[in-house]
């Protein structure tokens, strides 16, 4: 749930409320044999999903420039996080330098849309 709604308690409520209705459609559906792809049809956007991907390091790089963004949006980041965080334990000489591409190539791709991150580090490194 987002935390703009999970720190909302009437919203809270209300978003829970719904979901629940939604869950026990879809089961009472599966249930009498609509194909749960037609059922899916009832699904909100945000519908969780699971997903199950295969990357090297090249495109774990890609991947976490990209996604580690403060830009990119907040599901994708907090797992790409998550991600980073686990091959570092795993390999940290590989991806001491994976992350963000503005805190590691000294690039922001959002242009107007910076979140200011590289303008501070590069001030901080000015300052010494």
């Amino acid at each position: 749930m987002p935390l703009s709604i999970a720190a909302r308690p009437a919203e809270r409520e209300k978003f829970e409320k719904l979901m629940s209705e939604i869950r026990n459609l879809y089961t009472e559906w599966t249930e009498m044999g609509i194909p749960a792809e037609d059922a899916r049809y009832i699904l909100p956007n945000a519908a969780e999903t699971k997903i199950v991907v295969t990357m090297n390091v090249r495109s774990l790089y890609n991947f976490f420039s990209l996604r580690c963004c403060s830009r990119a949006q907040w599901e994708i980041r907090a797992l790409a996080d998550k991600m980073l965080a686990e091959v570092k334990e795993v390999a940290p000489v590989l991806f001491e330098k994976a992350g963000p591409s503005c805190v590691t190539n000294g690039i922001c791709t959002e242009g107007a849309m910076t979140c200011g991150r590289l303008a501070a580090l590069q001030a901080k490194a000015a300052k010494g």
